[in-house]
């Protein structure tokens, strides 16, 4: 898919690097669109700029009523944020709506932004909060409003030599309050149908003062309902205004018929999202049914190496050193099989739909067929083969013979993987975390019920282990 990958080991480089391709290349940060792209022959190219080792630009960061997000910042860095409820719960929503946890660990907000696509769920709850872009180069800087940024259907005004280094909002408060909400066909791994972000400031009087709507998969862009945003100024939020808010707001949608849903429809369900959105914040429930510790499937990474990349990979897979030669341009689930001859994760979709691939890379569960190779140099990473502790089985495993959890076996080694990392991650983990970390795993041959069942009894042995004194142990 491509030829030669260029890894600056600084901001200062990789901008020089950007100036010098321009747009005969392309960058690739977390590749979780770049690489389905690639794979589609969309917007091909012969080299890869890959910025993942730019570390100074994975953050998320409160300064008072600001907030600031690094280009490199995943969807699960979000996530984490000891803020995200409180001051930035839309952004928040929507990245947990985001894929699966292996998507979101790769990720990132800026990659969503730029790519542009009028269903990527972080934009409209960005342009609710009126987010700002800081775009660098090796000319200068410049901030552009994310209003501004889009210039038509899946394109931008970014320039061929720069790139997204922070993204700016204010953060909400108990006055200036918000909720994303999406429609899509399944609960996890799914396209939005339409989405919605509401942002409302109201007085003391608790008659609203401001009101921003965004509005996702209604028109060629993220678009804000401008009718509805300037009926609800100076009103009280009751049912009434609820409903016509809604009603007005279909007046700022264009929406196509596709295969995910008609016209029609979708105006009839985005004037219930509305009315339900406003009808949340006006009783103060629109965090319900956000979890109080989102599933990440990603734990501590090890102490990353830094081993000039001369096209090598250097890593070190299973607790032993790896030179993958001649894989910089495969994907890690390509390298992995081809170069250091490790089967056990499997091809299913090449798309990150099925989690058949799914591997540890620096601590996280991530889908290797969206990884370019390159990004596992200097990196620790852990595949089936090296999950059990010499000749005892991981708990997991063992509990997947016992429950009868495997069918044909082939999505098998994937969602073992997502499993174990969740049980590295907590310890006590409810069926709803069993469910959230398989969420990006599918199985074809059966149900989940034992594949859930095995989950649940491996976090039990554990437990049990956990319990019992360490000289029982010895």
């Amino acid at each position: 898919m491509w030829r030669e990958v260029l890894r600056p080991a600084s901001l200062g480089e990789a901008l020089g690097v950007l100036a010098t391709h321009g747009t005969s290349a392309r960058i690739v940060a977390g590749g979780t669109d770049v690489l389905v792209e690639l794979q589609r022959g969309v917007k091909p190219t012969q080299t890869l700029i890959d910025v993942s080792a730019l570390r100074e630009l994975k953050y998320v960061r409160r300064s008072g009523d600001a907030i600031a997000i690094g280009g490199l910042a995943t969807h699960n860095d979000v996530l984490a944020a000891p803020f995200a409820r409180a001051a930035m719960l839309p952004l928040a929503q929507a990245c947990i709506e985001v894929g699966a946890p292996q998507i979101r660990a790769r990720g990132t907000l800026a990659g969503n932004l730029v790519t542009a696509s009028p269903a990527n769920d972080t934009i409209a709850p960005l342009l609710a909060l009126g987010a700002e872009l800081v775009l660098t180069s090796s000319h200068g800087e410049r901030t552009v409003a994310l209003a501004d940024f889009y210039t038509g259907f899946r394109t931008t005004g970014l320039r061929p030599d720069e790139l997204v280094r922070e993204i700016r909002f204010a953060a909400l408060n108990t006055d200036r309050r918000g909720i994303f909400l999406k429609l899509g066909l399944r609960r996890a791994q799914a396209i939005s149908v339409i989405d919605v972000a509401v942002i409302v400031v109201r007085d003391a009087a608790e008659l609203v003062s401001e009101a921003r709507i965004a509005l996702g998969c209604l028109a060629p862009t993220v678009v804000r309902a401008v009718a509805a945003e300037r009926y609800l100024v100076g009103k009280r939020l009751d049912a009434a205004t609820c409903a016509e808010a809604g009603r007005l707001a279909c007046d700022d949608a264009a929406p196509i018929d596709d295969v995910r849903g008609s016209a029609e429809y979708r105006r009839t369900t985005l004037a219930a999202l509305i009315a339900r959105a406003l009808e949340r914040i006006a009783s103060g429930r629109e965090a319900d049914g956000y979890p109080d510790a989102p599933v990440l499937l990603e734990t501590a990474a090890p102490p990353a190496r830094s081993p000039a990349f001369d096209g090598t990979i250097e890593t070190t897979i299973n607790g032993a050193p790896h030179a993958l030669v001649n894989a910089a341009c495969k994907t890690l689930l390509n390298a992995l099989r081809e170069n250091a001859g490790l089967t056990g994760a499997k091809e299913g979709c090449a798309e990150g739909e099925c989690g058949a691939c799914t591997v540890w890379l620096d601590g996280a569960a991530v889908m290797s067929c969206l990884v370019p190779a390159s990004q596992a140099h200097g990196s620790t990473i852990t595949t089936i083969e090296g999950l059990a502790d010499g000749a005892e089985l991981h708990p997991l495993q063992q509990a997947y013979i016992d429950c009868g959890a495997v069918q044909c076996g082939f999505c098998i080694p994937g969602m073992i993987m997502a499993g174990a990392k969740l049980l590295e991650e907590r310890r006590a983990p409810s069926l709803d975390d069993h469910q959230a970390a398989i969420s990006g795993n599918l199985c074809r041959c059966t149900g989940y019920r034992k594949i859930l069942d095995a989950m649940d009894a491996a976090a039990r042995e554990l437990s049990a282990r956990e319990a019992i004194p360490e000289a029982v142990h010895a």
